[in-house]
């Protein structure tokens, strides 16, 4: 059944999203160590939001209080570090000439699954004693197209985290069948996966495959979602007219950037949109999904316990 969590009028002012999450991820935790009373494995959460809605202050919000609040060490890893090596995504795009979904980073197919797969087991196993290290990506590098970072700079974690949330903007998505990709693709109310074949749609679809098992790990999954996908275009221009009001007029994108930046991803977000809004944990975890609704200015207008 649907749940509601109350928001602290006066914390709306200045974050209205952790005051509703804290209380969920606490009560996620409190049943899971009753079921798991004797493990050390850290409790992990997916987190899921559109691009420019706050996911990232969301998230500083939700560690910082988990661990000074609470005293709940707890790990935010991007999966926007796990992005293939500058030199592995050019190989990709190589052999996919023709599919403008995979010519830059982001999409699934653009990530390096078996890291992330092997930095996930390291922290589920026994935590070894010299410690972890934590991937890292820069998007600087290449003139803007990225590499991964130097393992030498990436971040070395001592001791094992009570909770890990694993956070990004396709985190969850599941990969539709033949069939239902052929009926989003279909749509009318479709904005941009006319723009692209088939035969490229399903390509990232199949990719998507490889993400199942990080996803079913999840314990928990949060979604900040909006009322309007197209408000994401909006959010993401104001971004960058904040960006070109603090370092002049040649920072950042132009609006027309920005709305070709958006248009990259959107054919995703119309495809696997939906699979989140229904449930990314399927039955055996129910109630174990916060769906948080935001309006036009980024407040929360519904939550829901799924």
């Amino acid at each position: 059944m649907a749940q509601s969590f109350d928001v602290p009028l006066q914390s709306r002012i200045v974050d209205d999203k952790s005051p509703i999450c804290i209380p969920f991820i606490l009560s996620r935790i409190e049943t899971y160590q009753k079921q798991h009373p004797n493990t050390s494995r850290p409790f992990i959460i997916g987190l899921n939001g559109v691009q420019g809605v706050g996911k990232t202050t969301l998230v500083r919000a939700l560690a910082e209080t988990l661990q000074s609040r609470e005293g709940l060490p707890t790990l935010v890893v991007s999966i926007d570090d796990f992005y293939l090596t500058h030199a592995d995504q050019l190989a990709l795009a190589a052999a996919n000439p023709d599919n403008q979904l995979v010519q830059y980073r982001g999409e699934p197919g653009t990530h390096d699954i078996p890291l992330l797969t092997s930095f996930l087991s390291s922290l589920t196993s026994p935590f070894p004693p010299e410690g972890i290290h934590v991937p890292s990506y820069d998007k600087s590098l290449f003139s803007g197209l990225g590499d991964r970072a130097p393992p030498s700079t990436w971040t070395h974690i001592t001791s094992p985290p009570k909770i890990v949330i694993l956070e990004g903007w396709l985190v969850g998505f599941r990969p539709l069948s033949p069939v239902a990709l052929e009926a989003k693709y279909c749509s009318p109310t479709s904005k941009t996966l006319h723009r692209h074949l088939p035969a490229h749609l399903m390509f990232i679809n199949s990719c998507l495959e490889n993400y199942q098992q990080i996803w079913d790990q999840f314990d928990a999954f949060v979604h900040v979602d909006a009322e309007d996908l197209g408000w994401v275009y909006e959010w993401r221009i104001q971004q960058e007219q904040g960006l070109r009001r603090e370092k002049g007029v040649e920072g950042g994108m132009t609006d027309e950037q920005v709305r070709k930046f958006v248009d990259c991803y959107f054919p995703a977000y119309e495809l696997y949109i939906d699979g989140i809004r229904n449930g990314v944990l399927g039955e055996k975890k129910k109630a174990c999904q916060l769906r948080l609704v935001v309006g036009r200015d980024r407040a929360v207008k519904e939550s829901l316990v799924i």
